[in-house]
C-alpha cells in the first residue's frame, strides 16, 4: 500500500517534559493507517531522539518528584489522575474507533486502564504506610539481649521504568503498568506499539495537562527505540508485553544478562478453556461456556493475550459446541467498521496483523486443523455510512472455528493465530484435559467450566501450575464473573513458561515489584528511624501527658506510657465467666485446669486481660483519641491465674496521618507483664486520633 499525498503530523514523543518531534517527518518515518478504512493517521519516526538522556531524566527529575511524595500522596494523584480521565473518555473513545475497536473493545481498554488507576489509588491509601517505606515482615531478634535485630524493607528502585506494550490495549497496557510503578515511586518511560500508538499519546498527552503527575514521572517514546535497552542498567526495569520471540530476544540483551537489569515479561500463549464432562448441553455451564468462547473470540477482535485459543472439550461433544458457538456468532456478530450502528466486531488493529493471522492459520490449517465455522476470504463488513461491503483497505477477518481429528498436533499447541480464531478439541477424561492443557507450555489463564466440585478440584490442580490464573465457571458465577480474558488489578496477572514467566498488575505485589527488597541490620533505634515505625528495644519517652492526649501535631513514635499493677481474684475471673456466658472449664473447674498442661488451675480469660488492659492505660476525658477500631497481632502468652497481678505498657509504634481527613491512624504496641515481669500478652490496638485538636 503506497502512501498518498496528504498532509499528516508525526506522532510526537515526550521526552524530558517536553513535546518532541524529528527535525524533519521525511527522516524514514512510518505510516499508521485507519485500520477500518486504510486511511493515514499518522506518521511515526523518534529519528534523533536522545534516548540516554530520557532514561537520566527520568532517573534524575523523575525521581526527585516522586520521592518527596508519600505513598498515600502518590496513591491519591492516581485517583486524581484518574477522575480527570474519566471526564475525556469520550475524546479517546473517538480515537480508538480508529484502531479497530468497538465501544465494548473501548470499554475494556479505557475504562478498564482508568479502572486500575482508581483500584490502585484506594489499594495504595488502604494498604501501603504514608510513607517512603515499607517493612516485609516482622524483625528478627540477632542478639541476646535484643540490641541488634535485623528485618526486611522495600524502597524504590533508583532506575526507570521502561514499559514496552503491545497493540491491542493502548491505554489499559500502559495505565495497568504505570499505576504501581508511580505508587512505588519510580518514573515510567513508555513504548508503546507503532501501530496503536497514537491513541497511547492521546491518553498521555491528557495525563500531562492534567498537571497532577511530577515532572519527570512520565515520558513517551513514539516509535522505535531499538537501542533503549542499551541505557539501562541494574537500577532500572523492563516490562514487557508482546510476542514470545521478541521477548526472548529482548531477555537476550547483554544487559538483562549481564548488566542485572530486572525484566518481566508477559506474552501470547494458547490458553484453554475446559468444559467439564457434566456440563453438556441444555445446563446453564454449556451454555455459560458458549457464550464464553465467543466472547473471547470477538472482543478486541481475539486480539487479546487472555484469549481462548484452545477449546478442550469431552470428545462427544466437539460438535455440540462448534454448532452451539456457529450460531452463536451468526446471530450476534456483525462485522465492520466502530463507527457504524450496530457493530459488535471490529477490524484488527493492522493489515499487517490481518495478514499474520492469516497465515498463522493457514499454517495450522497445513497441519491438519480443519475449519469448522468461517473462511479465511475478505469478508463482507459494515462501513462507516451503514453499507455492507468486502473493505479492501480494512483489516477486517471473520471468527474462524478449527477442529482437528489428532489433538496431539504439535502446531495446536504452539502456533497461535492472534485474532478470532480458536481450535475445538476433544478430551478423553479429566487426565487427559489437564495433558493437554499443559501442552501449551504455560499460560495466562485458563478456564474450568463445570457444576462438579471433584471435576473441578481435578482439573484446576492438575492444570494451577502451567498457569499464572485460573477461572473457574459455573452456574453460580455466569452472572457475575469479569470473565475469562478480564485480568483485575487485585490479583496477579501473568503466567509461566510461553507466556513470559512475569507478572503484572497484582495489587500491591505490583508495587513491591517496582522496589527493592533490602535487609537492614542494627539497633532497634537505628531500625525505627529508618523505617518511622517504633521497634521492641529502642527508645521510649515517658511524660507527665498521657499520650492519649496529644494529637498528631505532638505525637511522636516511641511516646508511652505504663500503667499499675492490678491483682486479678478468683471472684473477677468468675464474674466475667458468668456475665459473658464463657465458662470454658479453664475458667471455672480447678480440677479439670489442673489437668491441662498449659494451665496451673484456673486461670483469667484472656478477654479479661484485655479489658482490664484498656482500663489501665484509657484516658477517660475527651481528647484528640476519637475511636479503638480493632486489635491486630494479638498473643496470649503466660497464662494468669487468681492472685496475679497484671500492668501494661502502652507504646505510639506507628502514625499514619491521612491526607484528606483531620485524623489519622495510630498503632500502639501494648505488653502485658505480670508481677513476675514475664509478658502475659502483646498486641497493637488501633486507635483514629485527630491531627490537631482544637
Amino acid at each position: 500500500m503506497t502512501s498518498t499525498a496528504i498532509d499528516v503530523q508525526v506522532v510526537p514523543s515526550f521526552v524530558q517534559d517536553e513535546w518532541w518531534t524529528p527535525e524533519s517527518a521525511a527522516a524514514n518515518p512510518t505510516e499508521v493507517r485507519d485500520a477500518s478504512t486504510g486511511e493515514i493517521l499518522a506518521l511515526v519516526s523518534t529519528d534523533g531522539l536522545d534516548i540516554a538522556a530520557a532514561v537520566e531524566h527520568g532517573r534524575t527529575v523523575g525521581h526527585r518528584g516522586l520521592a518527596g511524595l508519600t505513598f498515600h500522596q502518590r496513591s491519591l494523584k492516581l485517583k486524581e489522575l484518574a477522575q480527570y480521565l474519566n471526564g475525556r473518555r469520550k475524546e479517546l473513545y473517538e480515537i480508538s474507533a480508529r484502531t479497530g475497536a468497538t465501544k465494548i473493545d473501548s470499554l475494556v481498554d479505557i475504562d478498564g486502564g482508568i479502572g486500575v488507576l482508581f483500584t490502585f489509588g484506594s489499594k495504595g491509601r488502604r494498604e501501603l504506610p504514608n510513607s517512603t517505606v515499607v517493612i516485609d515482615g516482622a524483625a528478627e531478634v540477632l542478639s541476646k539481649d535484643g540490641s541488634f535485630i535485623g528485618e526486611h524493607v522495600y524502597t524504590s528502585i533508583p532506575g526507570v521504568a521502561v514499559q514496552i506494550n503491545a497493540f491491542n490495549f493502548p491505554v489499559w497496557g500502559m495505565l495497568e503498568k504505570f499505576a504501581p510503578a508511580f505508587i512505588a515511586g519510580v518514573p515510567t518511560i513508555v513504548k508503546p506499539a507503532t501501530p496503536t500508538g497514537y491513541l497511547s499519546e492521546a491518553a498521555v498527552r491528557m495525563m500531562i495537562e492534567s498537571g497532577i503527575l511530577p515532572a519527570g514521572s512520565l515520558q513517551l517514546i513514539s516509535g522505535s527505540a531499538r537501542d533503549l535497552l542499551d541505557h539501562l542498567d541494574y537500577r532500572d526495569m523492563v516490562s514487557f508485553t508482546g510476542s514470545a520471540s521478541t521477548a526472548n530476544k529482548l531477555k537476550n540483551h547483554t544487559n538483562v544478562i549481564e548488566g542485572g537489569v530486572r525484566f518481566t515479561s508477559e506474552t501470547d500463549s494458547l490458553n484453554a478453556s475446559i468444559l467439564g464432562p457434566d456440563a453438556v448441553p441444555g445446563t446453564p455451564e454449556f451454555d455459560a461456556y458458549v457464550k464464553s468462547l465467543v466472547t473471547e473470540m470477538t472482543v478486541k477482535a481475539g486480539q487479546k493475550c487472555t484469549s481462548i485459543r484452545r477449546a478442550i472439550v469431552p470428545k462427544a461433544l466437539v460438535n455440540d459446541v462448534v454448532a452451539a458457538a456457529a450460531k452463536r456468532i451468526e446471530e450476534r456478530v456483525v462485522l465492520g467498521d466502530p463507527r457504524a450502528e450496530g457493530v459488535t466486531m471490529g477490524a484488527l488493529a493492522s493489515v499487517e496483523q490481518r495478514d499474520g493471522v492469516r497465515s498463522s492459520v493457514q499454517a495450522l490449517l497445513d497441519a491438519g486443523a480443519k475449519i469448522a465455522f468461517g473462511s479465511l476470504d475478505a469478508p463482507e463488513s459494515v462501513q462507516a455510512d451503514g453499507s455492507r461491503g468486502v473493505a479492501e483497505d480494512g483489516a477486517f477477518m471473520a471468527p474462524v472455528l478449527l477442529t482437528w481429528d489428532d489433538p496431539n498436533a504439535e502446531a495446536l499447541h504452539s502456533v497461535e493465530a492472534f485474532g478470532p480464531v480458536a481450535s475445538v478439541v476433544g478430551y478423553e477424561d479429566t487426565n487427559d484435559a489437564v495433558r493437554l492443557a499443559a501442552l501449551g507450555g504455560g499460560s495466562l489463564v485458563a478456564t474450568v467450566c463445570s457444576n462438579d466440585p471433584q471435576t473441578v478440584r481435578e482439573l484446576v490442580t492438575g492444570i494451577a501450575g502451567h498457569h499464572g490464573r485460573v477461572h473457574v465457571l459455573n452456574r453460580e458465577t455466569a452472572r457475575t464473573s469479569t470473565g475469562h480474558g478480564s485480568p483485575v488489578p487485585h490479583l496477579v496477572h501473568g503466567g509461566p513458561g510461553r507466556a513470559g514467566g512475569g507478572e503484572e498488575l497484582g495489587g500491591i505485589r505490583a508495587v513491591k515489584h517496582h522496589m527493592q527488597r533490602t535487609a537492614i541490620q542494627g539497633s532497634p533505634n537505628m531500625l525505627t528511624a529508618i523505617t518511622g515505625v517504633w521497634h521492641t528495644g529502642a527508645d521510649q519517652f515517658f511524660d507527665e501527658t498521657h499520650p492519649f492526649r496529644k494529637d498528631l501535631s505532638t505525637l511522636k513514635v516511641g511516646d508511652a506510657m505504663a500503667s499499675e499493677l492490678r491483682e486479678v481474684t478468683l471472684e473477677d475471673i468468675t464474674a466475667f465467666a458468668n456475665s459473658t456466658g464463657d465458662t470454658f472449664y479453664a475458667h471455672t473447674n480447678q480440677e479439670a485446669a489442673e489437668a491441662n498442661p498449659f494451665f496451673p488451675g484456673i486461670v483469667a480469660h484472656g478477654y479479661l486481660l484485655l479489658s482490664w488492659g484498656a482500663g489501665l492505660f484509657v484516658e477517660p476525658a475527651p481528647g484528640p483519641v476519637l475511636a479503638n477500631y480493632g486489635l491486630e497481632n494479638l498473643r496470649f502468652i503466660t497464662p494468669v491465674a487468681a492472685g496475679d497481678s497484671i500492668r501494661v505498657t502502652l507504646t505510639a509504634k506507628k502514625i499514619t496521618p491521612r491526607e484528606t481527613d483531620e485524623y489519622g491512624e495510630v498503632a500502639w504496641d501494648a505488653v502485658l507483664h505480670n508481677q513476675n515481669d514475664e509478658i502475659v500478652a502483646t498486641y497493637d490496638v488501633l486507635t483514629l486520633v485527630e491531627k490537631k485538636r482544637a
